[in-house]
């Protein structure tokens, strides 16, 4: 099925309902907001096994594909709402990201392009993560390191 298909599919379940009139930009932020904090709520407090078990197990795949649907939904319906092409703006999206995390700089590494290190001019940059590690300043080490000793 294409988008616009199931746009369709989606907007004629709204409006047979009559639900338009409370499908504001607003209320339809805060929808998205509350099924993505569902999501997390399936998730909380579980640890990462336990996270692959319930998404593997037929149960947690149901609640999570359910989630998911709820927030793609409401996705779909707020960009109705503004006149976002979602399409469209995931590409733009995609090519703002592309510069913003160049591969070189940002494979394997999770640090936020705005926390990355700049280099100084003339100096070689210095990223975080990986074995360039050791050459970040303290302020820039993991607040716990590796041999910090668990919580209990």
């Amino acid at each position: 099925m294409k988008l616009n298909e199931l746009m369709g599919r989606i907007l004629r379940f709204r409006d047979e309902r009559d639900w338009a009139q409370f499908h504001t930009p607003k209320n339809l932020a805060a929808a998205l907001a509350v099924e993505a904090s569902e999501i997390q709520e399936l998730l909380l407090w579980k640890n990462d096994m336990e996270v692959l078990e319930f998404v593997h197990s037929s149960k947690g795949r149901s609640r999570l594909e359910e989630e998911i649907a709820d927030v793609l939904i409401y996705a779909l319906l707020l960009s109705s709402e503004v006149g976002v092409d979602p399409i469209q703006a995931i590409k733009t999206k995609l090519v703002q990201n592309a510069k913003k995390y160049p591969v070189d700089l940002s494979r394997g590494n999770a640090v936020k392009y705005s926390e990355r290190l700049q280099p100084e001019p003339g100096r070689p940059e210095i990223r975080r993560g990986g074995s360039e590690d050791e050459m970040a300043t303290p302020a820039q080490k993991p607040l716990f390191p590796s041999d910090f000793p668990p919580l209990v």
